[in-house]
């Protein structure tokens, strides 16, 4: 099972992280999470949030130096919905902000995908062998509109076997503390008799991808919300906190 490593910055002025140490060590992929930072250096990377554009963009031109040799960042504003983007070798250096898409895909090394997330699971997709990969931004709007369908799709697109994927539901709120109305629900096929309940997003997602034929999947044991003194949490929060960013790229 992957494990989540904690590495802290080593250096002042780069952003603390979690990274999937397995990925890096054995298919030499670049894949992680941003961290909040201490009382003192909060790393809020929102593009839309309360920290301002001026703090914003260069923590993420921090996090294209700490992952290294990142030469462009892409991200985007996300809508909740299920449109992925293909990105194919050119471009502009530095940070790319796209508009409305919630998940990125390429095989472009050096070439860091990001989706920032608080609560939403961000999922990793690779292809180790052909070296493809995707990174999506699944809300339980995402993932019932079947975001993760329309990443492996992109990706088999591409020339990715589906017996080869390896997926991982990143960090976000857990079951236990995701408490949705039962329109949500409904949205699940879980019946709740008009009744709020809790649903576990990780476990749909990883549902979904060993239903698509993903043999090898696994799921962070961090919750957002849980976890507070790591990650920003919107439910836990009241909605006044900030964003991580998810990154995923290929070293070579």
């Amino acid at each position: 099972m992957a494990e989540e490593l904690l590495r802290e910055s080593a250096c002042d002025g780069l952003p603390p992280r979690l990274e999937l140490a397995p990925w890096r060590n054995r298919w030499g992929l670049l894949a992680g999470i941003t961290t909040r930072g201490d009382d003192d250096a909060t790393w809020d990377m929102g593009f839309a949030g309360a920290a301002p554009i001026g703090q914003v963009l260069p923590r993420w031109h921090a996090l294209a130096a700490a992952c290294s040799p990142t030469k462009a960042v892409v991200a985007a504003r996300q809508v909740h919905g299920r449109e992925v983007r293909w990105h194919p070798a050119g471009g502009a250096d530095g940070v790319r902000l796209l508009e409305g898409v919630d998940g990125h895909a390429t095989a472009v090394p050096g070439l860091l995908l990001g989706v920032t997330v608080a609560d939403c699971v961000p999922v990793y997709l690779a292809d180790p062998a052909q070296r493809l990969i995707a990174l999506l931004h699944a809300g339980w709007r995402g993932t019932a509109a079947g975001i993760l369908d329309t990443g492996i799709a992109l990706l088999v697109q591409h020339g990715a076997r589906v017996p080869d994927l390896v997926m991982h539901a990143g960090v976000g709120i857990c079951g236990a503390c995701y408490q949705v109305g039962p329109e949500v629900l409904a949205a699940f096929g879980i019946a709740s008799a008009g009744r709020p309940g809790y649903l576990d997003l990780r476990s749909e997602l990883a549902r979904r991808a060993r239903g698509a034929g993903i043999g090898a999947v696994t799921v962070s044991p961090w919750c957002a919300a849980h976890d507070r003194h790591l990650f920003f949490s919107h439910r836990a929060s009241g909605g006044a906190g900030g964003r991580m960013v998810a990154y995923l790229g290929l070293l070579s």
